[in-house]
Protein backbone atom coordinates (compact mmCIF):
# COMPACT_ATOMS: atom_id res chain seq x y z
CA UNK A 1 0.00 0.00 0.00
CA UNK A 2 1.88 2.99 1.32
CA UNK A 3 4.54 4.02 4.36
CA UNK A 4 3.71 3.22 7.28
CA UNK A 5 0.68 4.87 9.26
CA UNK A 6 1.43 7.73 11.72
CA UNK A 7 -0.67 7.54 14.85
CA UNK A 8 -1.65 10.14 17.52
CA UNK A 9 -2.77 9.03 20.85
CA UNK A 10 -1.96 9.81 24.19
CA UNK A 11 0.37 7.46 26.80
CA UNK A 12 -2.24 8.31 29.70
CA UNK A 13 -5.86 9.89 30.09
CA UNK A 14 -7.95 9.70 33.12
CA UNK A 15 -10.92 7.41 33.21
CA UNK A 16 -13.69 8.75 31.50
CA UNK A 17 -11.90 11.42 29.89
CA UNK A 18 -12.36 12.39 26.06
CA UNK A 19 -8.85 11.77 24.12
CA UNK A 20 -8.48 13.29 20.88
CA UNK A 21 -6.41 10.88 18.12
CA UNK A 22 -5.44 11.69 15.16
CA UNK A 23 -4.02 9.52 12.45
CA UNK A 24 -1.78 10.26 8.91
CA UNK A 25 -1.55 7.23 6.42
CA UNK A 26 1.05 8.53 3.66
CA UNK A 27 -0.78 6.93 0.10
CA UNK A 28 -1.48 9.16 -3.44
CA UNK A 29 -4.91 8.36 -3.07
CA UNK A 30 -5.11 8.36 -6.96
CA UNK A 31 -9.03 9.18 -7.97
CA UNK A 32 -9.07 7.57 -10.95
CA UNK A 33 -10.24 10.64 -13.35
CA UNK A 34 -6.34 11.77 -14.17
CA UNK A 35 -5.12 10.40 -16.94
CA UNK A 36 -0.77 9.89 -17.64
CA UNK A 37 1.54 11.26 -20.11
CA UNK A 38 0.87 9.15 -22.99
CA UNK A 39 -3.09 10.18 -22.19
CA UNK A 40 -4.07 6.51 -20.50
CA UNK A 41 -6.69 6.85 -17.86
CA UNK A 42 -4.64 6.19 -14.49
CA UNK A 43 -6.71 3.50 -12.25
CA UNK A 44 -8.17 4.20 -9.59
CA UNK A 45 -6.34 3.36 -6.13
CA UNK A 46 -7.66 4.96 -2.47
CA UNK A 47 -8.33 4.08 0.43
CA UNK A 48 -11.66 3.62 0.82
CA UNK A 49 -11.99 2.39 4.32
CA UNK A 50 -11.22 3.36 7.97
CA UNK A 51 -11.59 1.80 11.23
CA UNK A 52 -10.24 2.25 14.83
CA UNK A 53 -11.08 -0.68 17.61
CA UNK A 54 -10.67 0.04 20.88
CA UNK A 55 -10.31 -3.43 22.96
CA UNK A 56 -11.75 -4.93 19.96
CA UNK A 57 -14.81 -2.45 19.91
CA UNK A 58 -15.46 0.22 16.83
CA UNK A 59 -14.68 3.82 18.14
CA UNK A 60 -14.82 5.53 15.01
CA UNK A 61 -15.07 4.54 10.66
CA UNK A 62 -14.94 6.43 7.84
CA UNK A 63 -15.32 5.76 4.41
CA UNK A 64 -13.54 7.21 1.99
CA UNK A 65 -13.92 8.37 -1.52
CA UNK A 66 -11.73 9.71 -4.57
CA UNK A 67 -12.43 13.12 -4.03
CA UNK A 68 -9.98 12.71 -0.51
CA UNK A 69 -6.77 14.06 -0.35
CA UNK A 70 -4.15 12.48 -0.84
CA UNK A 71 -2.18 11.37 2.57
CA UNK A 72 -6.11 11.15 4.57
CA UNK A 73 -5.79 13.22 7.93
CA UNK A 74 -8.04 11.67 10.12
CA UNK A 75 -8.86 13.30 13.83
CA UNK A 76 -11.50 11.89 15.77
CA UNK A 77 -12.15 11.79 19.70
CA UNK A 78 -12.80 9.00 22.08
CA UNK A 79 -13.72 8.37 25.77
CA UNK A 80 -11.39 5.93 27.70
CA UNK A 81 -12.61 3.95 30.42
CA UNK A 82 -9.91 1.27 31.35
CA UNK A 83 -6.13 0.71 29.47
CA UNK A 84 -6.48 -0.92 26.52
CA UNK A 85 -4.98 -0.92 23.03
CA UNK A 86 -6.82 0.82 19.73
CA UNK A 87 -6.70 -0.52 16.78
CA UNK A 88 -6.50 1.08 13.34
CA UNK A 89 -7.21 -0.30 9.95
CA UNK A 90 -6.93 1.37 6.11
CA UNK A 91 -8.48 -0.63 3.62
CA UNK A 92 -7.27 -0.19 0.23
CA UNK A 93 -9.24 -0.78 -3.42
CA UNK A 94 -7.33 -4.04 -3.99
CA UNK A 95 -8.08 -5.15 -0.74
CA UNK A 96 -4.86 -4.30 0.98
CA UNK A 97 -5.21 -3.86 4.64
CA UNK A 98 -2.83 -1.65 6.39
CA UNK A 99 -2.97 -1.65 10.85
CA UNK A 100 -1.23 0.18 13.49
CA UNK A 101 -1.85 0.07 17.09
CA UNK A 102 -1.02 2.25 20.22
CA UNK A 103 -1.92 1.31 23.99
CA UNK A 104 -3.01 3.81 26.64
CA UNK A 105 -2.73 3.98 30.30
CA UNK A 106 -5.79 4.96 32.08
CA UNK A 107 -5.93 5.97 35.64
Amino acid sequence: MADTPKIRVPKTAKKGEIIEIKTLMPHIMESGQRKDKDGKIIPRKIINKFVAEFEGKPVFSATLEPAIAANPYLQFNAKVEASGTFKFSWTDDDGTVTTAESKIEVA
